[in-house]
């Protein structure tokens, strides 16, 4: 059969024999070859929770390069050898892989689980978990949702730092580890390597933390949209912690917040919100740290600080029109604001996101 010398081209890049009768290997693009996909391991205990268990599948099997390669490999290990781990549900799921998966991480992803034992009630790890843990290399980052954080605090990998957890479980969980620094408030927390969330749907802020922080918030939002989420949730926990029910005739602060973010440029001052839903300020200040579960100053700041991010990654604005145009009014207020959020200059993080690089740096907390 003849073959014409496109085609022959063709076979010579793809593989198969050459003009000269040898054998050839395939050629592979430099781009092809260097892409490899950051691995996330989620580690699958009995008891777990079903819906933990999808949310790093259902957040990091979503993001793509330009090229439409997957960003993320995720992948779902046990402590023992492949076989079934029960859930908290009325069913178990078949776990393909055991601990030694482990070791091909570069983020651990420990979700909640009911039977906990020893690690819950004592702060020690069981002789297997242990072993399983051990296979975890040097510079992984770790990550926790809900209680999986009692896992992270009984291997020591906590000791001195900021963690978070379901706020039902805080009190316990702080008096089971002094040394930790609790904070029930907040929906998650980014210590730089270890990160931690509160309960349930706080995982879903947490992954999607941590793909803003690995590949900026385009492709954080575009996973959001794609999964019928918002993207950034307001306040922390307080608002989810049960109070009384409130009376149905008393006005909401939403119409004052729907306000403020149409006008984060301006200056906005406190009696200017607390105008918008007809009360005093007093009034307001309360009724508003009760939904959203920070002061509206707090809440400013917050938005503002958010809209500075999106402007430095999807813009070629100065960094002075940025700072006008999120509401800090200068650079230097934009700059120890940022600083104050994330730990980089604006124009560190601008250098980092739209060059489309990993992150690296210590954010704070999440809200």
């Amino acid at each position: 059969m003849s073959m014409s010398g496109s085609a022959m081209e063709v076979m010579e890049v793809m593989g198969g024999r050459g003009p000269d009768g040898r054998e050839r290997e395939p050629e592979r693009r430099e781009s092809d070859s260097a892409f490899r996909p950051h691995r996330v391991v989620v580690l699958a205990l009995d008891g777990l929770l079903p819906f933990e268990l999808g949310i790093p599948h259902r957040i990091f099997g979503r993001p793509k390069d330009a090229e439409g390669r997957h960003l993320y490999e995720v992948v779902t290990c046990s402590i023992r050898p492949p076989g079934p781990v029960q859930t908290d549900a009325d069913f178990s799921v078949h776990v393909v892989h055991g601990p030694e998966a482990l070791a091909t991480a570069d983020t651990v992803i420990i979700p909640a689980s009911y039977e906990l034992g020893p690690v819950f009630e004592e702060g020690v790890l069981t002789d297997e978990l242990a072993a399983a843990l051990a296979h975890i290399r040097p510079g992984t980052r770790l990550a926790s949702i809900c209680t999986g954080v009692y896992v992270l605090a009984a291997a020591g990998r906590l000791d001195g730092r900021p963690a978070t957890t379901h706020w039902a479980e805080a009190e316990h969980f702080q008096r089971t580890f002094p040394r930790i620094k609790v904070d029930a408030d907040v929906l998650f927390i980014d210590d730089g390597d270890v990160l931690t969330s509160a309960g349930v749907a706080a995982g879903i802020d947490l992954c999607l933390h941590m793909v803003r922080r690995d590949h900026g918030t385009a492709v954080a939002n575009d996973v959001a949209r794609r999964t019928v989420v918002p993207p950034h949730r307001d306040g922390g926990q307080a608002q989810y912690i049960h109070r009384p029910v409130p009376d149905p005739q008393q006005a909401t602060t939403t119409t004052a917040r729907a306000w403020a973010l149409r006008r984060l440029h301006e200056p906005i001052q406190l009696r200017d919100m607390a105008e918008q839903e007809a009360m005093s300020v007093r009034t307001f200040t309360r009724r508003f740290r009760e939904e959203v579960g920070v002061s509206p100053g707090q809440w400013l700041t917050q938005q503002r600080v958010e809209r500075a991010r999106q402007l430095l990654e999807s813009t070629g604005l100065s960094v002075d029109q940025v700072a006008r145009d999120a509401g800090f009014g200068t650079a230097q207020s934009m700059r120890q604001h940022l600083q104050a959020a994330l730990g980089v200059t604006p124009t560190s993080y601008r250098r980092t996101f739209r060059a489309g690089s990993n992150a690296e740096g210590r954010v704070p907390s999440g809200t």
